[in-house]
């Protein structure tokens, strides 16, 4: 006689199964995020450490690859709003060397599925704008400490992704208004208008940002770039002396805000899994499902999904000497659903395949283990063991900023006072400028 299996082990392994494959990246740093909802950014970084197993945010984890680039990338943002600039900029720039892109132009529905879906253990592809936000991000590191050096070196590795991504993908993709916005100004100051006219035309593409109207007509008696959109610019405004003809300094303020939406894993009923996957599901596959769901072997598909993004009331604020000054707002939360979205349909797509593959591995195993409750054990099983091998990838950089406000304004060199205030957040610095000399000042709340 055939031994049986016994029951209990395969009972206990379909419990445990089932309680893994709830886990995942999002889970792992929900208290780091919930810690940040809270203004508790240092409590924040401590959580970071524990993840990255290390003793402090002075320290790199042995190994940068995987989800730990990941948390760094997560960890470089909350030590920015703690204003250790320095250590921040160090995460970012170990984390990029790690972070892969999903080139959504070239990748089939099949790997597009599996990076953002189940391949949860390999590097982790980041969509194209977040390549662009990290060097966006460790630009302002540089210029918050007044280091032009380092923010053109940033400012090139930029200029680097931008023209791959406009020469591989569409030229919407290399569009980055605030790293575009920052380059020019990294240049500018740097003595090249021709390169920081070219960039505040990118960031005028992607874009308005009114505070570059008049930087804009200034430069351009020192640069002979021009496109039709910054030719209507000059135009459109009233003369004013060349640059070399004016003594002032002048101010850049960032100020970072709120958070991106964080993937999370989320359940939807079979159907309206296959109305989200209709474009990417082959009709083998759809087929498949829908017998299988009319038979009642499937009821529900599990797969990552955005938050809601957040609301968030009042505006930043700057102002220079008690006076109030304008700000530019970018919605960086609208770049990362609309990235999301893109791909989304193949992310379900990917999450009803493996559904069906693990139903019939456990019908597989019903049979081979025959008749009564121990065929039905080990179908359960075998689908628990899949379904916990195969948790939704929520992996996402969940502390990038949701808003970036930039502004700038010229002053007579001497003293000033900057006041800058964001979700119940504010600084305020006393500044002394030299003639024709800069600063900037940058504020991050990730609340």
């Amino acid at each position: 006689m055939r031994r049986q299996p016994r029951v209990g082990p395969l009972l206990a392994l379909c419990v445990l199964a089932l309680v893994v494959g709830c886990a995942g990246h999002s889970a792992r740093t929900q208290d780091a995020r919930s810690a940040l909802d809270a203004s508790r950014p240092k409590h924040a970084v401590e959580l970071y450490n524990e993840l990255l197993e290390v003793d402090s945010e002075k320290e790199l984890p042995k190994d940068t690859s995987g989800d730990n680039a990941l948390l760094l990338l997560d960890r470089s943002v909350v030590l920015q709003q703690l204003g250790e600039y320095e250590l921040s900029a160090r995460d970012l720039q170990t984390a990029d060397k790690q972070v892969e892109m999903l080139d959504f132009s070239r990748s089939t529905t099949d790997e597009i599925g599996r990076y953002l879906f189940s391949d949860d253990t390999g590097p982790y592809k980041s969509p194209p704008y977040e390549k662009l936000m990290i060097n966006t991000m460790n630009m302002v590191n540089y210029l918050a400490r007044g280091d032009l050096s380092g923010a053109r070196v940033e400012a090139r590795r930029f200029a680097v992704m931008q023209k791959y991504l406009s020469e591989s993908e569409t030229e919407k993709e290399g569009l980055l208004g605030p790293g575009s916005y920052l380059a020019g100004f990294i240049f500018e100051k740097s003595g090249d208008a021709q390169s920081a006219m070219r960039y505040y035309d990118e960031a005028l593409a992607s874009g308005e940002f009114v505070t570059l109207d008049p930087v804009v007509r200034r430069l351009a008696a020192s640069s002979s770039y021009r496109t039709p959109r910054l030719t209507k610019l000059i135009d459109s405004g009233d003369a004013t002396p060349p640059a070399e003809a004016n003594d002032d300094a002048e101010v850049l303020v960032v100020i970072s805000f709120g958070r991106v939406p964080a993937k999370v894993a989320k359940r939807v009923p079979i159907g309206l899994a296959l109305t989200y996957a209709s474009g990417s599901l082959s009709h083998a596959d759809r087929d498949q499902a829908n017998r299988m769901a009319a038979q009642g072997l499937v009821t529900w598909v599990n797969f990552p999904e955005l938050e809601r993004p957040k609301r968030y009331p009042g505006a930043p604020e700057f102002s220079l000497n008690a006076k109030g000054q304008p700000l530019d707002g970018v919605p960086v939360d609208r770049l990362t659903v609309e990235a999301w979205n893109r791909g989304k349909g193949a992310v379900i797509a990917s999450a009803i395949v493996r559904m069906i593959s693990r139903v019939l591995a456990g019908k597989a195993a019903e049979k081979a283990g025959g008749e009564g409750g121990v065929g039905l054990l080990l179908n359960l099983a075998t689908q628990a063991t899949m379904t916990a091998a195969d948790t939704p990838d929520t992996r996402s950089w969940s502390t990038l900023p949701g808003r970036i406000a930039l502004g700038r304004v010229r002053v007579p060199a001497g003293t000033h006072t900057v006041r800058l205030a964001a979700r119940g957040q504010v600084i305020e610095r006393k500044l002394e400028l030299a003639p024709r000399g800069w600063a900037a000042l940058n504020l991050t709340v990730l609340r």
